[in-house]
């Protein structure tokens, strides 16, 4: 009888919990599961609280329970082992959903693999989702209608998804609106349009979810022309849209700036009541502020009665979309008074305004607030997550000249990538420490890191500034002969400007005349201002004729030339040089200061 009170107690916590939905309410469980043994009876309540914890991502209180299940031997059971590893997705945290999965090999049914599959394709982890269905055909798993969907979105190419889309026929689903929808969208993500055209004909045209997938699909690869013209089709045949259409269709006129249509769309929506929906208003927003309308996307935001995260960030990044960098920093400040908790999209977004404004304090402040909130533990976040905050903490403190906050950062990473140590090249480079530009290259070279374009731009941007001429053209040569990249404009571009500057301009000029890449206007005014540097007035003309025939109209050239004849005593080329500007009404732009 006792035993069985304490059960109803959990029951009644519980139902407390789904009523009020009170983050006190959907913790106080613990303390009743502890004093007692437990038995199959409660098997039900802790399934429902995992589900809690998924929805509201609360991985603490996730592994607390996994934990306790573990104790009390609840995890024999296919459900628990499904609900553990859907928490463990939904959290982000897909090694220990692994682990669990990996751990319950004796009970694996079609169940348990979708959700791994899903939780590995949710965090975008494609191809280790499409390598779980390959080995669950492979154990003679027989999969459902729910795994489908799953593993269309984790195939890598047209091949992989007509496969699947053959095999649909075998198990006769091939009629299901939800995985058609996903074949349509697929197919049209690796721009398969007749095949994608051709299963959207073969379904029910009736059901809106698959002219959902058609307008979304086209969204995705940016047709936002054959976006409009499906939905002017399905409006013709008599399909009713939802909230989600309204969302497909807004990115499609968000993508081509049309406001008028997009007014247009925000009358339906008001009218259709769909401008209660979080996301629909999001989409509003965003159409409006890249349609260069701030006052609309601000009075969009204040009438909504929910204001979540993405609302938020949607609001945020409309002020970046006009440069308005103190906007955006006072709407985080807004956000943060009504506790709102940020997240890694709020993060990358606002640290380049500070770096713009070069507010070290205010990147501190935030920097710290990530740590103490746990944004840059690497336990807490996916690999591409921890990766991204990481990238943009460095590169923030680099673009304040802070090399010793970045470098820190970057010593404290347990992952990196490429761009990682592009960030770090780059930003040496930039500041004037060539050596400590090359013994990062090193340093990555060693820990078997491939470097790419990006890499080489940073490596002879360093040997630039810091004048070390045989290492510069050494790099050069080695990107093709010892790494396979082939060298563009602008790695050309940055030996030209090193060449000029050590006054080297002969070599400079033979270069530019026998690189495999056709010159620009960027490299030929390097080669300008060096020559004027250096008082060559015979190679400065040369320059300056090249100049004018790629960019007759920037006035940068033509003051460089009146310069150089100017410095050389021959004022009447110099007056040349502004009668012809003044025929080409080119004007010297004014310089200013910022203080």
């Amino acid at each position: 009888m006792l035993q069985l009170n304490r059960i109803c107690k959990i029951f009644s916590v519980l139902v407390a919990c789904m009523r009020h939905s009170s983050p006190v309410l959907r913790f106080a469980y613990i303390s009743t599961l502890q004093p007692f043994q437990p038995n199959v009876c409660t098997l039900p309540g802790c399934i429902t609280f995992l589900k809690l914890f998924a929805q509201s991502s609360n991985l603490f209180k996730g592994k607390e329970l996994h934990s306790w299940m573990l104790k009390h031997n609840f995890l024999a059971s296919p459900l628990s082992i499904t609900s553990l590893i859907n928490m463990y997705s939904k959290c982000n945290h897909m090694p220990y959903a692994l682990s669990v999965f990996l751990t319950s090999e004796n009970i694996h049914n079609v169940y348990i693999y979708n959700a791994i599959i899903s939780g590995f394709v949710g965090n975008n982890f494609n191809k280790e989702g499409f390598e779980l269905y390959l080995n669950m055909r492979h154990l003679g798993v027989h999969p459902d209608k729910f795994t489908f969907p799953c593993v269309i979105k984790g195939c890598s190419d047209v091949v992989e998804i007509k496969k699947i889309h053959a095999l649909l026929f075998k198990f006769g689903l091939k009629l299901d609106v939800f995985i058609g929808s996903a074949v349509v969208n697929r197919y049209l993500k690796f721009r398969a349009m007749s095949e994608a055209c051709s299963v959207f004909d073969e379904l029910s045209l009736s059901d809106v979810t698959i002219w959902n997938a058609m307008i979304n699909g086209y969204v995705h690869i940016e047709e936002s022309e054959m976006a409009l013209k499906t939905f002017r089709r399905m409006n013709k045949d008599g399909v009713v849209p939802n909230d989600y259409t309204a969302t497909g269709v807004l990115s499609a006129l968000t993508m081509s700036a049309d406001i008028y249509n997009g007014c247009a769309v925000h009358g339906f929506v008001i009218k259709k009541g769909y401008d209660s929906v979080v996301s629909v208003s999001n989409a509003l927003m965003d159409m409006y502020g890249k349609c260069k309308n701030i006052v609309n996307s601000t009075k969009i935001f204040q009438l909504m009665s929910v204001k979540d995260i993405f609302a938020w960030n949607t609001l945020i990044n409309v002020h970046g979309y006009h440069g308005d960098l103190h906007g955006m920093l006072e709407v985080f400040r807004k956000m943060l008074d009504v506790r709102c908790r940020p997240d890694l999209v709020t993060f990358t977004t606002v640290l380049p305004a500070f770096s713009q404004l070069a507010a070290l304090l205010h990147i501190k402040e935030i920097h710290r607030f990530m740590i103490v909130n746990g944004f840059v533990s690497c336990s807490d976040v996916n690999v591409h997550d921890y990766l991204l905050v990481y990238n943009s903490l460095m590169d923030v403190y680099v673009k304040c000249g802070y090399m010793g906050y970045a470098y820190r950062v970057f010593e404290k990473m347990n992952f990196r990538d490429v761009a990682s140590w592009n960030i770090m090249i780059m930003g040496f480079g930039m500041h004037g420490q060539g050596s400590e530009a090359l013994s990062m290259f090193d340093s990555m070279c060693r820990e078997n890191i491939a470097p790419d374009v990006v890499t080489f731009i940073g490596i002879l941007s360093a040997c630039n500034h810091a004048g070390f001429l045989s290492q510069g053209r050494e790099y050069l040569s080695q990107m093709e002969t010892a790494y396979g990249l082939v060298p563009t404009i602008e790695h050309y571009a940055c030996v030209v400007d090193m060449l000029g500057r050590a006054g080297m301009l002969d070599e400079a000029y033979e270069l530019l005349l026998t690189m495999p890449i056709k010159s620009n206007a960027v490299v030929w005014r390097s080669f300008l201002a060096a020559c004027r540097l250096h008082g060559n007035s015979h190679l400065a003309e040369i320059a300056a004729n090249h100049m004018f025939e790629l960019d007759s109209e920037h006035c940068g050239s033509y003051v460089l030339m009146s310069n150089i004849y100017g410095a050389t005593g021959l004022h009447d080329s110099v007056s040349g040089i502004r009668s012809a500007m003044k025929g080409q009404s080119i004007k010297k732009k004014p310089a200013y200061s910022w203080i």
